[in-house]
């Protein structure tokens, strides 16, 4: 089993929180994506004749590709990979991007099965505050459209945490969200990145961090409001319908590999990791004229592989498979790992249970080690404490 991803870093303009790699400008995308296609011939054997269960179109945003040239880089995946009749295929897209005629190209000339929506937000001051391109009611009346074209699987994105946000205020994102019976919602805390323009103006004391308690709280509002309607909290920041998990970021959860393609896209075949240069010139320079090294790659060491086990791992609902851990790393790797969670299981922040794979749930014979809901929120400490 393995997946694919492809990058399309062009966007019609830039968030101000955003540190994935895009551009603005647009002039590029024809030389993009012949080199897309050359890139998927070069690398035809980097997933050693694996079946593809999930191709994920990622960005940017992908919905500033013209239907034709997706259909051609798609065209291309099919042609060179064996790809699952019932393959996962997600597109990202942004609301705006999502009119009639867009809708129906895709549905009429692409096999995606699976969009996902950058809403990030339903209150339109604070959509102009991160300089996204749609309105809320863009948004809603974009998921509709997705719904009378006969899209079954839709996700959407969620920002919490703005500046000066108050706790009724996110519930009413969570409540719009829930009453368009999305299958699938993402939830993030707003990240301040170096680099960013947000970044930028907390620096410069233009914008304030919201209080740590106060995101907490909206957290915990989150995971009730969810529970209560019936989706499974199957990762830190995503929930489903059941059934409705996004197959391809669980391959990068439990170390499916995965070919990347484009420039700063990420590959990983268990035993090392390779990655495009985030730069559109050099990539395109490397792989239409020959010119320069547009890729760089490193390989991993068994600490390494322990460590990004933990952390993949324990970020599911699922928890690290004792079992399989154990077979990957030995019983004294193992017994390490039981020692020092000792004192977070006493504490109740992590605990010992059966192992539930992510796409079932119905409880193995295996033991696993998991977060409890308590500790969920501050998972990223407890974690680097378990590390080699």
């Amino acid at each position: 089993m393995a997946s694919i991803y492809i990058h399309f870093p062009f966007c019609k303009s830039r968030c101000i929180y955003c540190d994935f790699f895009s551009t603005t400008s647009l002039v590029l995308r024809n030389r993009y994506v012949q080199a897309l296609k050359m890139e998927l011939e070069m690398r035809r054997d980097y997933l050693s004749s694996a079946q593809v269960q999930s191709l994920y179109l990622g960005g940017g945003t992908p919905s500033q590709m013209d239907v034709d040239l997706l259909s051609e880089v798609i065209n291309c995946v099919y042609s060179l990979f064996d790809v699952s009749p019932d393959a996962e295929v997600t597109m990202e897209c942004n609301p705006d991007d999502l009119n009639e005629e867009y809708l129906s190209g895709l549905r009429m000339n692409l096999p995606v099965n699976r969009l996902s929506l950058g809403v990030q937000t339903f209150d339109d001051r604070r959509l102009a505050f991160l300089h996204r391109r749609h309105s809320a009611s863009a948004a809603i009346e974009a998921v509709r459209r997705c719904r009378d074209h006969g899209y079954l699987n839709l996700s959407i994105d969620l920002i919490y945490g703005f500046p000066g946000q108050t706790l009724e205020e996110w519930e009413e994102d969570v409540d719009l969200a829930l009453a368009l019976g999305v299958e699938h919602l993402s939830a993030y805390s707003l990240m301040y990145e170096e680099g960013t323009a947000l970044y930028n103006m907390l620096s410069s004391g233009m914008v304030e961090e919201l209080d740590e308690e106060v995101c907490v709280s909206m957290y915990e509002r989150l995971l009730s409001k969810m529970h209560a309607s019936g989706y499974r909290h199957y990762e830190i920041s995503n929930f489903c319908k059941p059934g409705f998990h996004s197959r391809h970021n669980s391959g990068y959860w439990n170390g499916t590999h995965y070919l990347g393609i484009g420039a700063g896209a990420h590959s990983y075949n268990g035993m090392s990791r390779e990655w495009n240069e985030c730069s559109i010139e050099r990539y395109l320079d490397g792989i239409l004229e020959g010119k320069g090294d547009y890729r760089c790659g490193e390989s991993l060491d068994e600490r390494t592989r322990f460590n990004e086990m933990l952390m993949t791992s324990l970020r599911t609902s699922s928890g690290v498979n004792l079992s399989q851990l154990e077979r990957l790393f030995g019983q004294k790797m193992k017994a390490s790992l039981l020692s020092k969670a000792t004192p977070y299981i006493k504490r109740g922040l992590l605990e010992i249970c059966p192992y539930i794979a992510i796409d079932t749930v119905e409880p193995t014979s295996e033991q696993a080690l998991r977060l409890t809901r308590n500790a969920v929120f501050t998972s990223n400490g407890i974690i680097s404490d378990l590390f080699v």
